[in-house]
Protein backbone atom coordinates (compact mmCIF):
# COMPACT_ATOMS: atom_id res chain seq x y z
CA UNK A 1 0.00 0.00 0.00
CA UNK A 2 1.57 3.28 -0.77
CA UNK A 3 1.94 6.47 1.35
CA UNK A 4 -0.66 8.24 -0.33
CA UNK A 5 -3.46 5.38 0.12
CA UNK A 6 -2.77 5.13 3.76
CA UNK A 7 -3.17 8.85 4.16
CA UNK A 8 -6.57 8.68 2.75
CA UNK A 9 -7.76 5.57 4.06
CA UNK A 10 -7.09 7.05 7.37
CA UNK A 11 -8.64 10.50 6.83
CA UNK A 12 -11.37 8.97 5.22
CA UNK A 13 -12.23 6.34 8.83
CA UNK A 14 -12.10 10.13 9.77
CA UNK A 15 -14.54 12.03 8.43
CA UNK A 16 -16.92 8.71 8.36
CA UNK A 17 -16.56 9.05 12.04
CA UNK A 18 -17.59 12.57 12.36
CA UNK A 19 -20.60 12.28 10.02
CA UNK A 20 -21.89 9.49 11.99
CA UNK A 21 -21.33 11.69 15.37
CA UNK A 22 -23.41 14.98 13.30
CA UNK A 23 -26.17 11.98 12.29
CA UNK A 24 -26.53 10.13 15.64
CA UNK A 25 -26.75 13.78 17.63
CA UNK A 26 -29.30 15.34 14.81
CA UNK A 27 -32.59 14.95 16.91
CA UNK A 28 -31.25 16.63 20.09
CA UNK A 29 -30.38 19.81 17.83
CA UNK A 30 -34.08 20.93 17.36
CA UNK A 31 -34.45 24.27 18.57
CA UNK A 32 -32.05 27.26 18.73
CA UNK A 33 -31.09 26.81 22.66
CA UNK A 34 -30.24 23.05 21.85
CA UNK A 35 -28.28 24.15 18.50
CA UNK A 36 -26.09 26.85 20.64
CA UNK A 37 -25.81 25.41 24.08
CA UNK A 38 -26.39 21.81 24.15
CA UNK A 39 -29.01 22.21 27.09
CA UNK A 40 -26.27 23.08 29.40
CA UNK A 41 -25.85 19.53 30.72
CA UNK A 42 -22.42 19.21 29.67
CA UNK A 43 -19.86 17.19 31.92
CA UNK A 44 -16.33 18.43 32.99
CA UNK A 45 -14.28 16.07 30.23
CA UNK A 46 -16.84 17.36 27.13
CA UNK A 47 -16.67 20.86 28.01
CA UNK A 48 -12.96 20.91 29.12
CA UNK A 49 -12.36 19.06 25.49
CA UNK A 50 -14.33 21.26 23.62
CA UNK A 51 -12.44 24.24 25.18
CA UNK A 52 -9.07 22.94 24.67
CA UNK A 53 -10.20 21.60 20.79
CA UNK A 54 -11.61 25.38 20.15
CA UNK A 55 -8.20 26.85 21.49
CA UNK A 56 -5.70 25.15 19.34
CA UNK A 57 -5.97 24.55 15.14
CA UNK A 58 -3.74 24.36 13.03
CA UNK A 59 -3.32 28.16 13.00
CA UNK A 60 -1.44 26.82 16.27
CA UNK A 61 0.58 23.85 15.50
CA UNK A 62 1.75 25.67 12.06
CA UNK A 63 1.17 29.33 12.06
CA UNK A 64 1.93 30.32 15.58
CA UNK A 65 4.61 27.32 16.70
CA UNK A 66 6.13 27.40 13.40
CA UNK A 67 6.47 31.20 13.56
CA UNK A 68 7.64 31.67 17.00
CA UNK A 69 10.07 29.04 17.08
CA UNK A 70 11.76 30.06 13.74
CA UNK A 71 11.36 33.78 15.52
CA UNK A 72 12.54 33.08 18.86
CA UNK A 73 14.43 29.60 18.86
CA UNK A 74 13.63 27.47 22.46
CA UNK A 75 11.89 30.77 24.06
CA UNK A 76 9.36 29.97 21.17
CA UNK A 77 8.16 27.41 24.14
CA UNK A 78 6.73 29.79 26.28
CA UNK A 79 3.14 30.94 24.39
CA UNK A 80 2.77 27.11 24.91
CA UNK A 81 3.09 27.26 28.99
CA UNK A 82 1.46 30.56 28.85
CA UNK A 83 -1.58 29.19 26.87
CA UNK A 84 -1.51 26.18 29.80
CA UNK A 85 -1.76 28.48 32.99
CA UNK A 86 -3.19 31.69 31.93
CA UNK A 87 -5.41 30.85 29.00
CA UNK A 88 -6.80 27.57 30.50
CA UNK A 89 -6.06 27.18 34.37
CA UNK A 90 -6.47 30.65 35.40
CA UNK A 91 -9.23 31.30 32.80
CA UNK A 92 -11.21 28.45 34.12
CA UNK A 93 -10.32 29.28 37.74
CA UNK A 94 -11.63 32.85 37.30
CA UNK A 95 -14.10 33.23 34.89
CA UNK A 96 -16.08 29.33 34.20
CA UNK A 97 -17.82 29.66 37.61
CA UNK A 98 -19.24 32.95 37.36
CA UNK A 99 -19.82 32.96 34.08
CA UNK A 100 -21.55 29.43 34.04
CA UNK A 101 -24.28 30.92 37.00
CA UNK A 102 -24.61 34.39 35.44
CA UNK A 103 -25.52 33.37 32.30
CA UNK A 104 -28.00 30.44 33.50
CA UNK A 105 -29.60 33.44 35.93
CA UNK A 106 -29.98 36.22 32.86
CA UNK A 107 -30.91 32.91 30.46
CA UNK A 108 -28.59 34.41 27.15
CA UNK A 109 -27.03 32.42 25.02
CA UNK A 110 -24.78 34.63 23.94
CA UNK A 111 -21.98 37.63 24.55
CA UNK A 112 -23.88 40.11 23.10
CA UNK A 113 -27.23 39.36 25.00
CA UNK A 114 -25.03 39.41 28.54
CA UNK A 115 -23.90 42.66 27.46
CA UNK A 116 -27.08 43.54 26.98
CA UNK A 117 -28.73 42.12 30.65
CA UNK A 118 -25.65 43.31 32.57
CA UNK A 119 -25.47 47.19 31.29
CA UNK A 120 -29.30 47.61 29.86
CA UNK A 121 -27.79 48.43 26.11
CA UNK A 122 -29.40 46.90 22.94
CA UNK A 123 -27.10 49.01 20.76
CA UNK A 124 -23.90 47.37 23.10
CA UNK A 125 -26.09 44.21 21.97
CA UNK A 126 -25.94 44.85 18.42
CA UNK A 127 -22.25 46.44 17.82
CA UNK A 128 -20.64 43.75 19.55
CA UNK A 129 -22.46 40.96 17.90
CA UNK A 130 -21.57 42.80 14.47
CA UNK A 131 -18.06 43.18 16.07
CA UNK A 132 -17.97 39.06 16.53
CA UNK A 133 -19.30 37.98 13.62
CA UNK A 134 -17.12 40.48 10.92
CA UNK A 135 -13.61 39.82 13.04
CA UNK A 136 -14.51 35.83 13.13
CA UNK A 137 -13.71 35.04 9.71
CA UNK A 138 -10.28 36.24 9.50
CA UNK A 139 -9.64 33.59 12.35
CA UNK A 140 -12.02 31.31 10.96
CA UNK A 141 -9.84 32.09 7.57
CA UNK A 142 -6.91 31.53 9.56
CA UNK A 143 -7.90 28.17 10.18
CA UNK A 144 -8.28 27.09 6.52
CA UNK A 145 -4.93 28.86 5.75
CA UNK A 146 -3.00 26.58 8.27
CA UNK A 147 -4.58 23.05 7.63
CA UNK A 148 -4.43 23.43 3.55
CA UNK A 149 -0.66 24.24 3.92
CA UNK A 150 -0.21 20.65 5.18
CA UNK A 151 -2.49 19.22 3.24
CA UNK A 152 -0.13 20.54 0.06
CA UNK A 153 2.78 18.85 1.31
CA UNK A 154 2.00 15.58 3.27
CA UNK A 155 -0.64 14.79 0.73
CA UNK A 156 0.69 16.85 -2.40
CA UNK A 157 -2.95 18.03 -3.14
CA UNK A 158 -3.87 21.68 -4.69
CA UNK A 159 -4.54 24.14 -1.22
CA UNK A 160 -7.94 25.09 -3.44
CA UNK A 161 -9.09 21.46 -3.07
CA UNK A 162 -8.15 20.80 0.76
CA UNK A 163 -10.38 23.99 1.34
CA UNK A 164 -13.27 22.99 -0.18
CA UNK A 165 -13.50 19.46 1.55
CA UNK A 166 -12.36 21.57 4.78
CA UNK A 167 -15.22 23.84 4.31
CA UNK A 168 -17.62 20.61 3.45
CA UNK A 169 -16.63 18.91 6.42
CA UNK A 170 -16.87 21.30 9.16
CA UNK A 171 -20.39 22.82 7.86
CA UNK A 172 -21.98 19.35 7.58
CA UNK A 173 -20.66 18.12 11.39
CA UNK A 174 -22.08 21.82 12.47
CA UNK A 175 -25.36 22.21 10.39
CA UNK A 176 -26.14 18.59 11.26
CA UNK A 177 -25.50 18.66 14.84
CA UNK A 178 -24.94 21.70 15.51
CA UNK A 179 -23.49 22.46 19.74
CA UNK A 180 -24.01 18.89 20.70
CA UNK A 181 -22.76 16.83 17.28
CA UNK A 182 -20.00 19.67 18.13
CA UNK A 183 -19.46 18.78 21.91
CA UNK A 184 -19.48 14.92 21.31
CA UNK A 185 -16.83 15.29 18.01
CA UNK A 186 -14.27 17.54 19.90
CA UNK A 187 -13.82 14.55 22.77
CA UNK A 188 -12.91 12.58 20.26
CA UNK A 189 -10.66 14.84 18.67
CA UNK A 190 -9.25 16.11 21.47
CA UNK A 191 -8.53 12.31 22.37
CA UNK A 192 -6.83 11.85 18.86
CA UNK A 193 -5.16 15.58 19.26
CA UNK A 194 -3.24 14.19 22.81
CA UNK A 195 -2.08 10.73 21.09
CA UNK A 196 -0.67 12.81 17.76
CA UNK A 197 1.03 15.38 19.67
CA UNK A 198 2.72 12.49 21.70
CA UNK A 199 3.70 10.66 19.05
CA UNK A 200 4.98 13.40 17.32
CA UNK A 201 7.14 15.00 20.17
CA UNK A 202 8.78 11.37 20.13
CA UNK A 203 9.48 11.36 15.81
CA UNK A 204 10.86 14.78 16.22
CA UNK A 205 13.07 14.22 18.86
CA UNK A 206 14.59 11.13 17.55
CA UNK A 207 14.92 12.07 14.30
CA UNK A 208 18.19 12.88 12.61
CA UNK A 209 18.49 16.38 12.39
CA UNK A 210 17.03 16.55 16.35
CA UNK A 211 19.37 13.34 17.39
CA UNK A 212 17.67 12.94 20.73
CA UNK A 213 16.22 14.61 24.12
CA UNK A 214 18.94 15.79 25.44
CA UNK A 215 21.36 16.42 22.05
CA UNK A 216 18.32 18.56 20.35
CA UNK A 217 17.94 20.96 23.26
CA UNK A 218 22.08 21.65 23.57
CA UNK A 219 21.62 22.56 19.90
CA UNK A 220 18.48 24.52 19.60
CA UNK A 221 19.94 26.25 22.67
CA UNK A 222 22.74 27.35 20.67
CA UNK A 223 20.92 28.00 18.04
CA UNK A 224 18.56 30.31 20.03
CA UNK A 225 21.97 32.28 21.07
CA UNK A 226 22.58 32.82 17.77
CA UNK A 227 19.40 34.59 16.69
CA UNK A 228 21.02 37.30 19.20
CA UNK A 229 17.44 38.21 20.41
CA UNK A 230 17.32 41.85 21.17
CA UNK A 231 14.42 43.41 23.48
CA UNK A 232 12.35 44.56 21.05
CA UNK A 233 12.22 40.78 20.04
CA UNK A 234 11.40 39.43 23.64
CA UNK A 235 8.91 42.53 23.88
CA UNK A 236 7.30 40.93 20.88
CA UNK A 237 7.75 37.32 22.48
CA UNK A 238 5.42 37.94 25.94
CA UNK A 239 3.27 39.88 23.74
CA UNK A 240 2.76 37.07 21.80
CA UNK A 241 2.33 35.29 24.98
CA UNK A 242 -0.24 37.50 26.30
CA UNK A 243 -2.69 37.84 23.25
CA UNK A 244 -2.54 33.71 22.80
CA UNK A 245 -3.37 32.90 26.34
CA UNK A 246 -5.14 36.01 28.31
CA UNK A 247 -6.62 37.12 24.98
CA UNK A 248 -8.92 33.45 24.97
CA UNK A 249 -10.87 35.15 28.02
CA UNK A 250 -12.53 37.55 25.71
CA UNK A 251 -13.06 35.73 23.05
CA UNK A 252 -17.08 34.64 22.79
CA UNK A 253 -16.01 30.76 21.29
CA UNK A 254 -14.26 29.72 24.75
CA UNK A 255 -16.42 31.95 26.53
CA UNK A 256 -19.55 29.97 24.84
CA UNK A 257 -18.10 26.58 26.41
CA UNK A 258 -18.60 27.51 30.11
CA UNK A 259 -22.25 28.46 29.06
CA UNK A 260 -22.78 24.79 28.67
CA UNK A 261 -21.21 23.01 32.10
CA UNK A 262 -23.40 21.28 34.40
CA UNK A 263 -22.83 22.37 37.52
CA UNK A 264 -20.05 23.45 39.53
CA UNK A 265 -18.53 19.87 40.40
CA UNK A 266 -18.18 19.91 36.24
CA UNK A 267 -16.32 22.85 36.38
CA UNK A 268 -13.84 22.32 39.23
CA UNK A 269 -13.04 18.95 37.11
CA UNK A 270 -12.67 20.54 33.98
CA UNK A 271 -10.21 22.89 35.01
CA UNK A 272 -7.42 20.44 35.79
CA UNK A 273 -8.21 18.64 32.89
CA UNK A 274 -8.63 21.81 30.51
CA UNK A 275 -5.23 22.80 32.20
CA UNK A 276 -3.70 19.10 31.28
CA UNK A 277 -4.27 19.00 27.95
CA UNK A 278 -3.53 22.40 27.38
CA UNK A 279 -0.05 21.65 28.54
CA UNK A 280 0.28 18.76 26.57
CA UNK A 281 -0.76 20.19 23.55
CA UNK A 282 0.28 23.77 23.30
CA UNK A 283 3.35 22.50 25.25
CA UNK A 284 4.07 19.88 22.49
CA UNK A 285 3.03 21.80 19.60
CA UNK A 286 5.34 24.95 20.41
CA UNK A 287 8.10 22.79 21.35
CA UNK A 288 8.09 21.30 17.90
CA UNK A 289 7.79 24.25 16.50
CA UNK A 290 10.53 25.59 18.45
CA UNK A 291 12.96 22.77 16.69
CA UNK A 292 12.88 24.47 13.42
CA UNK A 293 16.21 26.17 13.36
CA UNK A 294 17.62 22.51 13.73
CA UNK A 295 15.83 21.54 10.22
CA UNK A 296 16.38 24.68 8.13
CA UNK A 297 19.40 27.63 7.61
CA UNK A 298 16.56 29.50 5.40
CA UNK A 299 12.92 29.51 5.22
CA UNK A 300 11.71 26.52 2.87
CA UNK A 301 9.18 28.54 0.07
CA UNK A 302 6.18 29.39 1.12
CA UNK A 303 7.54 30.98 4.41
CA UNK A 304 7.31 30.01 8.61
CA UNK A 305 3.96 28.89 7.11
CA UNK A 306 5.34 25.71 5.59
CA UNK A 307 8.09 25.18 8.42
CA UNK A 308 6.30 22.63 10.45
CA UNK A 309 4.96 21.05 7.46
CA UNK A 310 8.46 20.43 5.88
CA UNK A 311 9.98 19.47 9.15
CA UNK A 312 7.19 16.71 9.01
CA UNK A 313 8.67 15.20 5.94
CA UNK A 314 12.16 15.99 7.14
CA UNK A 315 11.65 13.92 10.43
CA UNK A 316 11.92 10.72 8.43
CA UNK A 317 8.38 9.77 10.60
CA UNK A 318 6.48 6.19 8.69
CA UNK A 319 3.65 6.82 6.93
CA UNK A 320 1.18 5.87 9.60
CA UNK A 321 2.27 8.09 11.69
CA UNK A 322 2.19 10.93 9.26
CA UNK A 323 -1.54 9.73 8.60
CA UNK A 324 -2.17 9.94 12.63
CA UNK A 325 -0.51 13.83 12.61
CA UNK A 326 -2.96 14.40 9.40
CA UNK A 327 -5.85 13.23 11.44
CA UNK A 328 -4.47 15.35 15.00
CA UNK A 329 -4.51 18.34 12.70
CA UNK A 330 -7.73 18.23 10.45
CA UNK A 331 -9.83 16.80 14.14
CA UNK A 332 -7.93 19.96 16.08
CA UNK A 333 -8.88 22.42 13.20
CA UNK A 334 -12.88 21.17 12.30
CA UNK A 335 -13.46 21.69 16.21
CA UNK A 336 -12.38 24.94 16.11
CA UNK A 337 -14.08 25.99 12.81
CA UNK A 338 -17.00 24.30 14.66
CA UNK A 339 -17.21 26.45 17.42
CA UNK A 340 -16.29 29.42 15.91
CA UNK A 341 -19.00 28.95 13.20
CA UNK A 342 -21.40 28.41 16.15
CA UNK A 343 -20.57 31.03 17.72
CA UNK A 344 -20.20 33.86 14.74
CA UNK A 345 -24.20 31.71 13.16
CA UNK A 346 -25.70 32.23 16.47
CA UNK A 347 -24.85 35.53 17.75
CA UNK A 348 -25.52 36.75 14.07
CA UNK A 349 -29.16 35.05 13.91
CA UNK A 350 -30.02 35.85 17.58
CA UNK A 351 -28.94 39.34 18.13
CA UNK A 352 -29.15 40.59 14.64
CA UNK A 353 -31.58 39.22 12.40
CA UNK A 354 -34.16 37.84 15.37
CA UNK A 355 -33.36 41.02 17.66
CA UNK A 356 -33.34 43.58 14.95
CA UNK A 357 -35.45 42.31 11.59
CA UNK A 358 -38.01 39.55 12.41
CA UNK A 359 -38.75 40.67 16.11
CA UNK A 360 -41.63 38.85 17.18
CA UNK A 361 -42.04 36.75 14.22
CA UNK A 362 -42.68 33.37 14.75
CA UNK A 363 -39.60 32.03 12.48
CA UNK A 364 -37.66 28.41 12.87
CA UNK A 365 -34.64 30.00 14.09
CA UNK A 366 -32.51 26.90 14.25
CA UNK A 367 -32.91 26.36 10.50
CA UNK A 368 -31.88 30.11 10.12
CA UNK A 369 -28.98 29.43 12.30
CA UNK A 370 -27.83 26.85 10.28
CA UNK A 371 -28.15 28.93 7.01
CA UNK A 372 -25.93 31.56 8.80
CA UNK A 373 -23.19 28.74 9.56
CA UNK A 374 -23.17 27.99 5.52
CA UNK A 375 -22.75 31.74 4.68
CA UNK A 376 -19.91 32.03 7.43
CA UNK A 377 -18.06 29.14 6.30
CA UNK A 378 -18.59 30.22 2.31
CA UNK A 379 -17.07 33.64 3.70
CA UNK A 380 -14.20 31.91 5.69
CA UNK A 381 -13.15 29.88 3.09
CA UNK A 382 -13.37 33.08 0.35
CA UNK A 383 -11.15 35.41 2.80
CA UNK A 384 -8.58 32.34 3.28
CA UNK A 385 -8.28 31.44 -0.43
CA UNK A 386 -8.14 35.27 -1.78
CA UNK A 387 -5.93 36.22 1.97
CA UNK A 388 -3.08 34.20 -0.11
CA UNK A 389 -0.25 36.77 0.87
CA UNK A 390 -1.31 36.96 4.36
CA UNK A 391 0.47 34.93 6.85
CA UNK A 392 -1.41 32.68 9.59
CA UNK A 393 -0.32 34.55 12.24
CA UNK A 394 -1.33 37.77 11.32
CA UNK A 395 -4.64 37.03 10.38
CA UNK A 396 -5.28 35.26 14.22
CA UNK A 397 -3.54 38.45 15.32
CA UNK A 398 -6.13 40.61 14.07
CA UNK A 399 -9.14 39.04 14.90
CA UNK A 400 -8.39 38.17 18.81
CA UNK A 401 -6.38 41.51 18.84
CA UNK A 402 -10.16 43.32 17.72
CA UNK A 403 -12.44 40.75 19.98
CA UNK A 404 -10.65 40.39 22.73
CA UNK A 405 -9.20 44.06 22.82
CA UNK A 406 -13.20 44.91 22.67
CA UNK A 407 -15.18 42.50 25.23
CA UNK A 408 -12.58 41.21 27.47
CA UNK A 409 -12.37 43.74 29.97
CA UNK A 410 -16.32 44.64 29.76
CA UNK A 411 -17.44 40.80 30.49
CA UNK A 412 -14.68 39.86 33.15
CA UNK A 413 -14.76 43.20 35.41
CA UNK A 414 -18.75 42.74 35.17
CA UNK A 415 -18.26 39.07 36.76
CA UNK A 416 -16.87 40.80 40.03
CA UNK A 417 -17.15 44.15 39.78
CA UNK A 418 -21.03 45.09 40.07
CA UNK A 419 -20.21 49.22 39.98
CA UNK A 420 -19.22 48.76 36.44
CA UNK A 421 -21.27 51.31 34.44
CA UNK A 422 -23.09 51.23 31.06
CA UNK A 423 -20.60 54.35 29.96
CA UNK A 424 -17.74 52.17 31.57
CA UNK A 425 -18.57 49.39 29.24
CA UNK A 426 -19.17 51.35 26.10
CA UNK A 427 -16.00 53.55 26.73
CA UNK A 428 -13.86 49.80 27.33
CA UNK A 429 -15.41 48.44 23.78
CA UNK A 430 -14.64 51.26 22.05
CA UNK A 431 -11.33 52.15 23.36
CA UNK A 432 -9.94 48.48 22.66
CA UNK A 433 -11.75 48.07 19.29
CA UNK A 434 -10.19 51.67 18.32
CA UNK A 435 -6.35 50.32 19.54
CA UNK A 436 -6.16 47.25 18.23
CA UNK A 437 -7.10 48.45 14.67
CA UNK A 438 -3.74 49.63 13.55
CA UNK A 439 -2.17 46.68 12.35
CA UNK A 440 -4.88 45.69 10.66
CA UNK A 441 -5.73 49.06 8.60
CA UNK A 442 -1.48 49.22 7.63
CA UNK A 443 -2.29 45.00 6.59
CA UNK A 444 -5.32 46.64 3.73
CA UNK A 445 -3.83 49.44 3.33
CA UNK A 446 -0.75 47.94 2.12
CA UNK A 447 1.24 49.79 4.08
CA UNK A 448 5.03 49.44 5.26
CA UNK A 449 5.19 51.56 8.12
CA UNK A 450 7.68 50.79 10.51
CA UNK A 451 7.71 51.28 14.26
CA UNK A 452 11.24 51.56 15.05
CA UNK A 453 12.89 48.38 16.14
CA UNK A 454 9.52 46.84 16.41
CA UNK A 455 9.17 46.34 12.62
CA UNK A 456 6.53 46.92 10.17
CA UNK A 457 3.30 47.99 11.68
CA UNK A 458 0.96 45.63 10.14
CA UNK A 459 2.99 42.97 11.84
CA UNK A 460 2.27 43.93 14.86
CA UNK A 461 -0.94 42.69 15.80
CA UNK A 462 0.17 40.76 19.29
CA UNK A 463 1.13 44.54 20.54
CA UNK A 464 -1.57 46.61 19.82
CA UNK A 465 -4.36 43.19 20.62
CA UNK A 466 -2.35 43.57 24.42
CA UNK A 467 -2.49 47.30 24.60
CA UNK A 468 -5.65 47.53 23.66
CA UNK A 469 -6.85 44.77 26.43
CA UNK A 470 -4.84 46.81 29.02
CA UNK A 471 -6.21 50.18 27.50
CA UNK A 472 -9.86 48.72 27.68
CA UNK A 473 -9.98 47.37 30.67
CA UNK A 474 -8.60 50.85 32.41
CA UNK A 475 -11.14 52.68 30.43
CA UNK A 476 -14.08 51.12 31.93
CA UNK A 477 -13.19 51.27 35.64
CA UNK A 478 -12.12 54.59 35.75
CA UNK A 479 -14.99 55.68 33.71
CA UNK A 480 -17.44 53.42 35.68
CA UNK A 481 -16.08 55.19 39.31
CA UNK A 482 -17.09 58.91 37.24
CA UNK A 483 -20.44 57.37 36.25
CA UNK A 484 -21.53 54.94 38.89
CA UNK A 485 -23.29 57.41 40.78
CA UNK A 486 -24.73 59.52 37.88
CA UNK A 487 -26.55 56.37 35.68
CA UNK A 488 -29.86 56.07 36.83
CA UNK A 489 -30.95 55.38 32.91
CA UNK A 490 -33.47 51.98 32.90
CA UNK A 491 -32.15 49.29 31.28
CA UNK A 492 -32.13 49.31 27.16
CA UNK A 493 -32.44 52.98 26.55
CA UNK A 494 -28.99 53.23 25.07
Amino acid sequence: MTKQQILWITIGIYFVFMAAISIISRKKSKSIGDFAVGGRNAGAWMSAFSYGTAYFSAVMFIGYAGGTGWKYGIWGVLPGIGNAIIGSLLAWLVLAKRTRKVTREMGVTTMPQLFESTYGSRAMKLFSAIVIFVFLLPYSASVYKGLTSVCSVLLDIDELTCMIIIAAVSAILVVAGGYIAALRADFVQGAVMLVGVIALILAVFNSNSVGGLTEGFKSIAQKTEELNLDSFAHIGLWATVLMTSLGTWGLPQMIHKYYGIRDDKEVKRGTVISTVFALVVAGGGYLIGSLSHLFFNTLPEGGTDYLVPNMLIDSGISDVLVGIVLVLLIAASVSTLSSITITASTTFTMDIVKDRVLKDKNYNLSLLSKIVCVLFVLLSFLIAWKGEGTPILDMMSYSWGIISGSFLAPYAISLYYKKATRAGAWAGIIGGFVFALPPLVAKLAGSDVTLGGFGRLCDMGAHFACAAMAVSAVLVLAVSAFTHKEEKLPKGEI
